[in-house]
């Protein structure tokens, strides 16, 4: 079996991707996403980070987290975030004929990848680098021509802070009131 090592850095900040299992459409469902908004918060107001960045797609999400000083346990905030969107859509979304015998052991849903990918950043321009790579992930899929016309991603609060230009990577300069707002 393989033994996976992960980044254990206290306070530091990371790059996630999460899919979902068989690359389920489901993620832009609204059901899901506001499953998912409820269990990040959930988990943010017990166990703190910082959301930097996020993109939700069809089938998978990308997003950059710091943690707080002391604190590396990003799997345990993942662990707990996956069981509750499990937990509050199951009723929907879960595929009985898709346990197998290893995710019953497990105790797995058929809605998430049992793993996710996760890359410590390393310095000011890995950082630049992931954030620019989350925001235009959209369009690399597809799904938009521009980056302004994704409605489930923190461009929008970015580009209203000022880190991003309306018109970054495309688009006519028109910020819809749409986004994903902590």
């Amino acid at each position: 079996m393989s033994r996976y090592r992960r980044s254990n850095a206290a306070g530091a900040t990371f790059f996630f991707t999460l899919a979902t299992h068989r690359r389920q459409r489901i993620l832009c469902d609204e059901p899901v996403r506001r499953a998912l908004r409820e269990a990040v918060s959930r988990v943010r107001a017990r166990r703190p980070f910082n959301i930097d960045a996020w993109v939700l797609l069809p089938d998978h999400l990308h997003c950059i987290w710091s943690l707080p000083p002391g604190d590396a346990d990003f799997g345990f905030r993942w662990g707990w975030i996956k069981r509750l969107v499990t937990r509050a859509v199951a009723a929907e979304y879960e595929r009985a004929e898709w346990r197998n015998p290893s995710r019953v052991t497990r105790r797995e849903s058929t809605i998430w990848q049992r793993r996710f990918w996760e890359h410590q950043i390393r310095d000011d321009a890995d950082y630049a680098a992931h954030m620019d790579y989350v925001h235009i992930n959209p369009v690399k899929h597809g799904l938009v021509r521009a980056v302004a016309d994704w409605p489930h991603s923190t461009f929008h609060r970015l580009v209203r802070a000022g880190v991003y230009p309306v018109d970054w990577a495309g688009g006519d300069g028109v910020l819809t009131e749409y986004g994903f707002d902590e």
